[in-house]
């Protein structure tokens, strides 16, 4: 089959995929086409995030069931179910990241959000350590992201808990990205001293870095504007005074704006020479070609209204991309097979 290829303008004769969202500026990017889409598991309920363990099998969060999976060989067994979670709202068992031989995950408490590391031996958690509670919870906006960066510190997004001024107060860990080590202190380098990386988001939901090491958050929006914004040491990105774009010097502007009911950008993850994040109330995932400096391409969407709400992203250490369902969650629509887990080729 002749390959297409997406340019600047990104018109894909022939393709089902669309183009859309606001690029600022528009790089002139190539980026291809994904492949054929493969099933890697099914029936499971929220599957909210997806890391993989060194030997290539995959972890796998359920939100609202508190389970950790281990899909191995498109084969799903329950690796533990985490104690003190307490789904609810948008809040449960969520990020989830591994380095080494511990396993991280961030989930909703009775009080708060937290995140805690286990050690993984075999197929058995021990050793539960929390590292940072007090994270603010509600029924909405609890972030909930892990990543472990190429710096090999640990990563975490957090939500304003439907708050707004938590995301503009440095003292709180609400609004925030995270920097940290693996036990849970403020990572040397940090901005301010604390855990504080980035201040000023709503409710970023995906974090990935793309092969020159930069990291990139995607954020849900209120009534306008979704993102994708690069992220920098201390940097402030307006919420709640501005959302998407606001030109205001104070304020860090998004790379890639969509109107809300085209995104609810969730997890993200870079493969291909693209950032690929996924949508829930949009249906689709979206591709985002980068160029060398880091310059965004305009966004084009695939798989539109095919499989649902999409939430989870992960590049696997083959190089394809793992996207998961999240039909399950009280605002899609359950087909069969739901949950589910699918792969595709991020195209070279």
């Amino acid at each position: 089959m002749k390959r297409l290829w997406i340019t600047a303008v990104l018109l894909l004769a022939g393709c089902s995929a669309a183009s859309g969202g606001d690029v600022v500026p528009t790089a002139a990017v190539t980026a291809p086409p994904p492949g054929g889409v493969g099933e890697v598991a099914t029936g499971l309920s929220v599957p909210w995030s997806i890391a993989f363990l060194p030997g290539g099998d995959a972890l796998v969060t359920e939100r609202d069931s508190a389970r950790l999976l281990r899909l191995r060989q498109g084969r799903a067994t329950e690796l533990a179910t985490i104690e003190g979670v307490r789904p609810g709202g948008e809040g449960g068992l969520m990020g989830l990241a591994v380095k080494g031989p511990y396993v991280f995950v961030y989930f909703t408490a009775e009080q708060d959000n937290r995140i805690v590391r286990y050690r993984l031996d075999g197929d058995r958690l021990s050793q539960p350590t929390t590292l940072v509670t007090g994270i603010p919870k509600a029924g909405i906006h609890n972030g909930g992201r892990l990543a472990v960066g190429p710096d090999g510190h640990l990563y975490a997004s957090t939500g304003d808990a439907g708050e707004r001024p938590r995301a503009q107060d440095r003292d709180s860990l609400g609004g925030k990205i995270l920097r940290m080590t693996e036990d849970g202190k403020p990572a040397p380098g940090n901005p301010f001293g604390t855990l504080v990386y980035s201040y000023g988001h709503r409710n970023v939901q995906g974090l990935a870095w793309d092969s020159a090491g930069r990291l990139y958050a995607s954020e849900f929006g209120a009534n306008a504007y979704d993102e994708v914004n690069l992220i920098r040491p201390g940097g402030n990105y307006g919420w709640p005074e501005v959302e998407g774009r606001g030109d205001d010097p104070d304020y860090i502007n998004p790379i890639v704006t969509w109107t809300t009911g085209e995104a609810s950008p969730s997890g993200m993850a870079f493969a291909g020479g693209s950032l690929w994040v996924a949508a829930l109330r949009g249906e689709r995932l979206w591709q985002v070609p980068l160029s060398g400096d880091g310059t965004a391409g305009r966004p084009v969407a695939h798989f539109q209204d095919r499989y649902g709400r999409l939430r989870a992203v992960a590049t696997a250490p083959d190089g394809s991309l793992w996207f998961g369902t999240s039909n399950h969650d009280g605002r899609g629509s359950p087909r069969r097979g739901d949950d589910r887990i699918l792969s595709v080729s991020p195209g070279r």
